[in-house]
């Protein structure tokens, strides 16, 4: 499985993304400038945490007009994967990849933590190598990561089993507790929480790195079944 790992003027987390896919997984992984358009050989497509842009305006308004975003939602719309961790999930909202949006955290607090989340569906490919309820431990950093949706989207995510990932105790303020969510299809996630942060034993938890080997797990399932 080939992986992409987008670089914008202000991310952070895009090289911590690339080892955990490239180092840990041994999968091929390449960075990808926020001006390039050519995705086309990647499978999935990681748009990684930080401060895109510096965060003016709103966080992800400004990504969201880069030209590799264009090329990212026609990756989405061909059925191939997309994750959105932190900014990324910002980003995600605002090309309407996902729904509903980030806003200010309740109490206007910058948080960053270690926070236990309660996996929800596990029938998804991001999610199938944990078990159902499982509570894992993330790292979080945020200032705008409280989800917020009208009453018949937030409805629409629960009943379609949308909902993968929910702070275990009320973090930030975001609706349902809601910290990661996919869209209807299944191949786009995004969320507030770092898998990517919680993947190497070095950094003393791996609960993260489960949700990389579902995916892997699920393109190898996709890749038999087509064969």
């Amino acid at each position: 499985m080939k992986f992409g790992v987008v670089v914008f003027p202000g991310s952070n987390c895009d090289r911590d993304a690339a080892y955990v896919t490239r180092d840990l997984l041994n999968q091929p992984t390449r960075l990808v400038w926020h001006q390039d358009t050519d995705i086309a050989d990647l499978d999935a497509i990681v748009v990684p945490g930080g401060f895109s842009y510096g965060d003016y305006l709103r966080c992800g308004a400004i990504a969201q007009f880069s030209p590799i975003m264009q090329a990212v939602v026609q990756h989405a719309q061909q059925g191939k994967f997309v994750l959105g961790i932190c900014n990324g999930f910002q980003i995600l909202t605002e090309v309407g990849l996902l729904p509903g949006a980030l806003v200010r955290n309740r109490d206007l607090h910058f948080i960053c933590d270690r926070v236990p989340l309660k996996v929800e569906n596990t029938q998804s490919p991001w999610t199938q190598a944990y078990t159902p309820g499982e509570i894992i431990t993330l790292p979080v950093a945020h200032g705008e990561g409280c989800y917020h949706a009208d009453a018949e989207t937030l409805a629409a995510l629960e009943d379609n089993g949308q909902v993968l990932f929910r702070y275990e105790t009320p973090l930030n303020g975001s609706l349902n507790n809601i910290a990661g969510i996919c869209n209807k299809q299944g191949n786009v996630l995004g969320m507030m929480p770092h898998p990517e942060r919680a993947a190497d034993p070095l950094l003393g938890s791996t609960d993260g790195i489960g949700l990389f080997r579902g995916l892997l797990a699920a393109a190898e399932t996709r890749l038999f079944t087509t064969v």
